[in-house]
C-alpha cells in the first residue's frame, strides 16, 4: 500500500476512503477558473456496494490499497452464500450473496469469474459486460402479433426471466446485459 495523488486517480483504482476499501468508478478533472482545481469522483464501497460521489482537491493524497484478482470457478450456492474454487489449488471461497449484486441471476456452474480479494476476503466479482445464457423455457408466440416489436417472457437456465423477441425459442442462446439484465441479441452460432 502506498499513497497516490489525485493527479494519479484512474477508473478502476482501489483506495482506502474513510477507512473502507473503495474502487474509483469514474474520475473527472474540473478547473473552475476561479478557485482551485478539483477531481470529481464516483466511488464504490467494496463492502456495502454503495456508490457515492466525492470531490477531492487537486493534489490531495489517498491511500491506494493492494487487491488481488483471482480467476475462480463457480461451484454452487446455498441460501446466503456462493461457493467458488481456485482451479489451480482447489481452495474454496464462500462469498456472501450481496457481494454478487446483479450477477446472482447470471452466474453459471462451472464458469470462471474474476474474484477481487482484499486481505483474503472477497470484495467483488468482476463480471463481463454481457453474458450468454440458454433459454430453458419459452412460450409460443401468437401468429400475426408483430406490431411494435412485440416481446415475450422467456426463462433462462439460471432462472432469470427476461423479455425477448418473439423469434427466440427454447434452446436458443441469447446475450444478456449484466447491468440492466435485459436481452441484447441472439448469440451467434459457431
Amino acid at each position: 500500500m502506498g499513497t497516490i495523488s489525485t493527479n494519479d486517480f484512474q477508473k478502476g483504482t482501489f483506495i482506502n476512503f474513510r477507512n473502507e476499501p473503495h474502487q474509483i468508478v469514474s474520475v473527472e478533472f474540473y478547473n473552475p477558473g476561479k478557485g482551485s482545481a478539483v477531481y470529481r469522483t464516483r466511488l464504490k464501497n467494496l463492502k456495502s456496494q454503495r456508490v457515492l460521489d466525492f470531490t477531492f482537491k487537486s493534489g490531495e493524497q489517498a491511500l491506494e490499497i493492494d487487491v488481488e484478482t483471482r480467476e475462480m470457478q463457480y461451484l454452487y450456492k446455498t441460501e446466503n452464500e456462493y461457493f467458488f474454487m481456485n482451479p489451480l489449488t482447489f481452495e474454496q471461497l464462500q462469498i456472501p450473496r450481496d457481494i454478487l449484486g446483479n450477477l446472482q441471476k447470471l452466474v453459471k456452474e462451472g464458469e470462471i469469474y474474476q474474484v477481487i480479494l482484499y486481505e483474503g476476503n472477497a470484495l467483488s466479482i468482476r463480471a463481463p459486460k454481457k453474458v450468454i445464457l440458454k433459454v430453458s423455457e419459452s412460450s409460443d408466440s401468437a401468429r400475426g402479433n408483430t406490431v411494435g416489436a412485440p416481446k415475450k417472457l422467456v426463462t433462462l437456465e439460471t432462472g432469470l426471466e427476461v423479455l425477448a423477441p418473439l423469434f427466440i425459442k427454447e434452446g436458443d442462446e441469447i446475450v444478456i446485459d449484466v447491468d440492466s439484465l435485459e436481452y441484447v441479441e441472439r448469440a451467434s452460432r459457431k
